[in-house]
């Protein structure tokens, strides 16, 4: 088996080709020695993301005279990456389009290779996360994966509370993120985490609350800010300034043991099955639904699609799109499945691979979490997306670190919103 990892190319490779003025390519002709088709693929992460060698290695082994070809992107810095290998010209073949918001912006500047065909030919009814990649009434991306937001839990810190974690609302989870929280200095064991993102507060207040989050009007975000920085001022939760700067990630302090509960997406699950299996962590977690806002009995949580784009220069644009075809398609979703991934694609066989992983959490309560009643797309797409997007992170992380109060915040948000992207 080829180690893949070794030849993948690193952002600042892919940097350094554009400063050369030969894009992702290179000077290479698009070949192998040996005569095979190269496909180059932006992505992320590519030794703690199973789900890409997954794909590439089902992909290639059917399409042997194509090789595809990983360039790893540190996650953190992906969309700033891919913004800067496109707008030099950069010509790898097969963009990860991480989120619809990125997806947007690529796509209105005319970065990215209509799919219209390709969608036209797919059964629609089998696809979730199709949607959100319409714009104007046509495609440029197929999803291939589409997480939503559950709630992963240590069963050694919750189990022993007793607690039901089937319909928690939010005042419920943050009772209990107080009750698990214990010791001091190295040994302090959080309650709960929230990643440094606004989704955890904001898109989670939209989906539950119905609040648009375009729309510059921003109360609907009061309650979620205000259980967050109490969850903070309590000692359940890591400050954010912390978080922040010591560039803290949830699944490095869940594997620790050092956070009884951390709202995430799906895609979690993977990586916990991954480093369960080399031995990396050794804590027993279990996934729940999401905490509710409203008392209906009904899990409404949010997600967002993950998809695969063809450059609109790319350099071999036909093996691009048979990659991204089958990646998107019913064996690519077989694929990712068996490694702990939701896939787009949704049929009885793939549900079965997903739960038949060794490891997977396969109770009652996690059946339940993984079939909530409502998934609200994480960031309405429009033109307005990305510069809205920037607005909310950046009085986000004022609000978090008490630089703002929660009022001042969203005054601003309104504002800045209604004066500066409508």
């Amino acid at each position: 088996m080829r180690k893949i990892p070794a030849r993948a190319l690193t952002a600042a490779v892919a940097v350094s080709l554009l400063a050369a003025g030969c894009g992702g390519g290179g000077s290479d002709s698009g070949t192998t020695s040996d005569g095979r088709t190269v496909v180059k693929v932006a992505l992320w992460n590519y030794d703690t993301t199973p789900e890409f060698k997954a794909l590439i290695e089902g992909f290639e082994a059917e399409n042997p005279k194509i090789d595809v070809q990983p360039v790893d992107i540190l996650a953190d810095d992906y969309a700033d990456k891919v913004t800067t290998m496109l707008a030099g010209g950069d010509s790898t073949d097969v963009l990860t389009m991480k989120n619809v918001t990125d997806y947007s912006r690529y796509a209105t500047r005319g970065q990215l290779k209509s799919l219209d065909s390709q969608v036209e030919a797919l059964d629609k009814a089998s696809y979730s996360g199709l949607d959100p990649f319409e714009l104007d009434g046509h495609y440029y991306a197929l999803p291939y994966r589409h997480d939503f937001w559950v709630l992963f839990y240590n069963k050694a810190l919750v189990k022993p509370t007793g607690a039901d974690l089937s319909n928690l609302s939010w005042a419920d989870f943050a009772s209990l993120a107080k009750e698990i929280t214990k010791g001091k200095g190295t040994d302090k064991v959080y309650g709960t985490h929230f990643q440094t993102w606004r989704s955890p507060v904001q898109a989670i207040a939209a989906a539950q609350t119905g609040g648009d989050q375009l729309g510059g009007d921003y109360g609907f975000f009061k309650d979620q800010y205000e259980l967050a920085l109490d969850l903070q001022k309590s000692g359940a939760m890591m400050p954010f300034g912390t978080a922040k700067s010591q560039q803290v990630h949830y699944k490095t302090v869940f594997e620790s043991g050092k956070v009884g509960m951390v709202p995430m997406g799906s895609w979690l699950a993977a990586a916990l099955l991954e480093d369960k299996a080399k031995g990396v962590t050794d804590v027993d977690w279990g996934i729940a639904p999401m905490p509710q806002i409203k008392a209906d009995g009904k899990t409404t949580t949010f997600g967002s699609p993950t998809a695969f784009a063809v450059n609109k220069k790319a350099k071999n644009p036909s093996a691009a799109e048979k990659f991204v075809e089958w990646a998107s398609g019913p064996k690519g979703a077989a694929a990712i499945a068996k490694v702990g991934v939701v896939p787009a694609y949704t049929g009885d066989e793939v549900q079965k691979a997903y739960f038949a992983v060794k490891g997977m959490p396969s109770d009652e309560l996690a059946a339940k979490a993984m079939k909530p009643d409502a998934v609200n797309l994480e960031m309405p797409v429009s033109d307005k997306t990305a510069d809205v997007n920037q607005i909310l992170d950046e009085e986000h992380e004022l609000v978090m670190t008490g630089e703002r109060s929660v009022e001042k915040g969203i005054e601003e948000m309104n504002k800045r919103v209604k004066s500066e992207v409508q």
